[in-house]
């Protein structure tokens, strides 16, 4: 079941507004120019894609989500190829040199069975020596403990109505974290609700998981300016290669 903050078309608009001044672009976009051939799992509302593509990216840029609401605002760029569905649906054979999965779209995995599937379909996509990178929040830097009422956000949509977003945490069981994410607007009838469960794993459980799936690891960060990795590091940032 996809998110409501992804499948509402109206939530949907909102998020490159929520996500402005994302830090994960600059460090994203320069790997996608390198590669001739690129596919974003989980692509949301098609950001890097479309950035890739104002830069001039000249070759095969394919974005994949499960989400109708998301692919609706990344498919007002038609010049990348937009699918609707999941690696459980859409099957790729070494056509790909990077496969990207940015907004700790890893975190959905629940169990080690599900992130194991979903690391073998992307290793079957991609070329030989081709490279996987992606992000997932620190388990030991337990970020979801500031995901309250009080840390609410005020943002303004496209049509300068002022929207608030609010977090809240329902339950905490083990690795994996249920939260409430809460959109009021004085232009609405009324709240909309979007409920989310995300898995945080430690650095060793990643790379772990990436070993077992036939990766290599190139390079690992703790933050979008490339510090290396520490026990309170907000980000587990992975650059791996197909074995």
């Amino acid at each position: 079941m996809v998110d409501r903050h992804y499948s509402d078309h109206v939530l949907a608009a909102l998020y490159d507004t929520v996500g402005a001044g994302r830090r994960d672009v600059a460090f994203y976009l320069p790997l996608i120019m390198s590669a001739q051939s690129v596919l974003d799992v989980g692509c949301g509302t098609g950001a890097l894609l479309h950035s890739a593509r104002e830069a001039g990216h000249a070759g095969r840029l394919t974005g994949l989500d499960p989400a109708e609401g998301m692919l609706q605002q990344a498919r007002k760029r038609s010049d990348v190829e937009w699918i609707l569905g999941d690696h459980t649906r859409v099957t790729f054979e070494r056509s790909f040199d990077l496969v990207l999965m940015t907004g700790h779209v890893f975190q959905v995995f629940l169990k080690d069975a599900e992130a194991r599937d979903a690391l073998a379909a992307i290793r079957r996509a991609l070329v030989p020596d081709g490279r996987l990178a992606f992000e997932t929040r620190n388990r030991t830097a337990r970020p979801w403990r500031n995901w309250t009422p009080d840390n609410a956000v005020e943002i303004v949509d496209r049509t300068g109505a002022a929207v608030l977003m609010a977090h809240e945490v329902e339950a905490v069981d083990g690795e994996v974290v249920s939260f409430t994410t809460t959109y009021t607007s004085p232009k609405w009838d009324g709240p909309r609700l979007s409920r989310s469960t995300l898995r945080f794993l430690d650095r060793e459980q990643v790379s772990a998981l990436l070993s077992e799936a036939g990766f290599m690891i190139d390079d690992q960060y703790g933050d979008w300016d490339r510090t290396p990795p520490a026990p309170n590091s907000p980000e587990i940032i992975t650059i791996a290669r197909r074995a």
